[in-house]
């Protein structure tokens, strides 16, 4: 214990003597600014603190955590954003960049008390050592893994590239647990998960990031389309695509608008950083129709593609409205390995528009920062002279409302009862048909309700929280008794109702339960070409790429976009 203060100590005077430091050549550096004295002072205090808590803290303190603590707190006042990333954690700054890291090649989720694999990915680690979705992680080189959080169990499985990890492993229909040796690989996430033809001579592309060399593949991707077919036209999926790098983002519009032409513009506090991305190359297609696909997950990288493909009118947006993330962030070297990724300015698109949605240095009594208020939004135009606007993301030109599923149908996804039939089945059927090709048959269908009837499966309708709501409100104004039979009549009748559901709802029932069989077999690319057949805003991009003069209508349109429920 005596051993555990006195270097707590040390490493506590150590750290004041650097904000010491810190301070002083501060002072020397930055005289003449007006907010000097007051970065000194508030300095001063903490490292006051600091010592007192050293010196007189009943317990023994962590410096390095404390600090951290505090820095985070200071952080978290500015905007979500800009974080300190100790050295422990500078993996995920090399997942951000580069789309790669060390591990095991998998996506994991926590159900129950335990972490289980969800995907791995094909030909990586965990697929390679016969991991499979639905396994159950028990132990990770002897250290039990219960309780944990799919963070905590996501920084054990990563590790460098060469190195061994053992695991415990529970597989539902095995006796008992076995352990697998997994070996490390350097492992890389597909900026393009799959590409490929639908129908009428339409091209896709799903774009799930902007790590390092998203441009050039995208651009490869789309010159073998237009090779090897009469490409009538082009979707691009941004969906669910948080962002990336901005350089990608400007080669990616590069393929499709002429060389010169702005792309997006950075102005910060830094004059350093006020700068201007124009296409710099010849482009590949200037001509065919293009639809951009983009949703609320859509952010940052993704927002500056479908903004400036909108802005100088070379496609058509469809989805729905952007999640509005117009920051730019650098990550900064600090001392000792570790980094600091700051929000260094805003982007701007052609139009002049930033789509940030959430102005940061404004915050409520509560500290919560304010949406850009509709009396703060002002009108751009496109190339073309459509209207456009900023505060907040990218409107699209054609909007479709999300689906929203059933109460059951959701409850049959978080609760897990679709996943675990999916590797069930799995285990029962040696293939399927191809993703597109493949569907739930009666069988498989009618197979899947006894295996939800086995599992005790049940769930709250908003019918029934309505009722019970109604309830709550009766009793509290005295009204309950003189309404009681009604109400339980309700209930008994919506219960009826209820166990109908799996049935009435068996068709959006059944594209989740195809999406999720197809995954199995054919890991992402399965799982993306199961869903585009039925997919609405898929169905809607063909049908409008096939109406020339619609589209053409939408391009050169002053008037209010289109919509569709």
């Amino acid at each position: 214990m005596k051993n555990s203060i006195t270097m707590n100590r040390i490493n506590g005077r150590l750290i004041i003597f650097y904000f010491f430091l810190f301070f002083s050549s501060l002072h020397l550096t930055a005289q003449d600014r007006s907010n000097d004295f007051e970065i000194i002072k508030n300095l001063d205090i903490f490292t006051e603190i600091y010592k007192q808590l050293d010196i007189h803290y009943v317990d023994p303190i962590s410096p390095g955590q404390l600090m951290k603590t505090g820095v985070d707190s200071m952080l978290g006042t500015l905007d979500p954003f800009t974080n300190f990333i100790p050295e422990a954690d500078i993996e995920d700054v090399t997942l951000m960049t580069t789309g790669q890291y060390g591990g095991i090649g998998a996506i994991i989720q926590k159900q129950g008390d335990f972490v289980t694999i969800s995907e791995p990915y094909e030909g990586f680690p965990a697929d390679k050592s016969g991991l499979i979705a639905g396994d159950k992680i028990l132990e990770v080189d002897g250290q039990s893994a219960k309780g944990k959080n799919t963070e905590e169990v996501s920084k054990i499985l990563k590790g460098e590239p060469g190195t061994t990890i053992r695991l415990l492993i529970s597989r539902e229909e095995t006796a008992k647990p076995f352990e697998v040796l997994v070996k490390r690989e350097n492992v890389k996430i597909d900026n393009i998960p799959y590409y490929g033809m639908l129908e009428n001579g339409v091209g896709y592309i799903k774009l799930s990031g902007f790590t390092q060399d998203a441009g050039r593949e995208v651009k490869k991707a789309f010159t073998e389309l237009k090779e090897k077919n009469d490409l009538k036209g082009f979707i691009l999926d941004l969906r669910g695509n948080g962002g990336g790098l901005l350089n990608e983002a400007v080669d990616i519009v590069n393929i499709f608008v002429d060389k010169g032409e702005l792309v997006v513009s950075t102005k910060g506090k830094d004059i350093a950083k006020n700068k201007s991305y124009s296409t710099h190359t010849k482009p590949l297609d200037t001509e065919i129709p293009i639809v951009v696909l983009v949703d609320r997950a859509s952010a940052s990288a993704s927002e500056i593609v479908s903004g400036a493909i909108q802005d100088l009118d070379r496609g058509v947006i469809i989805g729905q409205r952007t999640y509005g993330k117009g920051l730019v962030q650098n990550v900064l070297p600090l001392s000792y390995k570790s980094k600091l990724k700051i929000t260094v300015a805003k982007y701007y698109i052609p139009s002049g528009r930033c789509i940030q949605a959430i102005d940061y240095s404004h915050r409520d009594e509560e500290g919560h920062a304010y949406k850009v208020p509709d009396s703060l939004i002002s009108e751009f135009t496109t190339k073309s002279g459509r209207k456009v606007y900023d505060g907040g993301g990218i409107d699209p030109d054609v909007t479709i409302e999300p689906q929203k599923f059933n109460s059951i149908t959701q409850a049959l996804f978080t609760e897990f009862i679709i996943f675990d039939y999916a590797n069930k089945f799995r285990r029962e059927h040696d293939k399927i048909d191809d993703p597109e090709k493949f569907e739930i048959t009666d069988d498989i269908y009618n197979d899947f309700i006894k295996f939800v009837d086995s599992r005790n499966f049940d769930y709250t309708t908003e019918s029934e929280i309505a009722v019970n709501t109604l309830k709550k409100i009766t009793e509290k104004e005295h009204y309950l008794n003189s309404v009681t039979p009604e109400l339980e009549a309700l209930e008994k009748k919506l219960m009826h109702n209820k166990s109908e559901d799996i049935i009435t709802h068996r068709d959006e029932i059944s594209e989740i339960l195809k999406i999720e069989i197809a995954t199995r077999y054919y890991y992402q690319k399965g799982k993306i070409k199961a869903s585009l057949s039925n997919d609405p805003e898929i169905k809607k991009a063909i049908v409008l790429i096939g109406n020339q003069q619609e589209y053409n209508n939408i391009l050169s349109s002053t008037t209010k976009k289109s919509s569709m429920n």
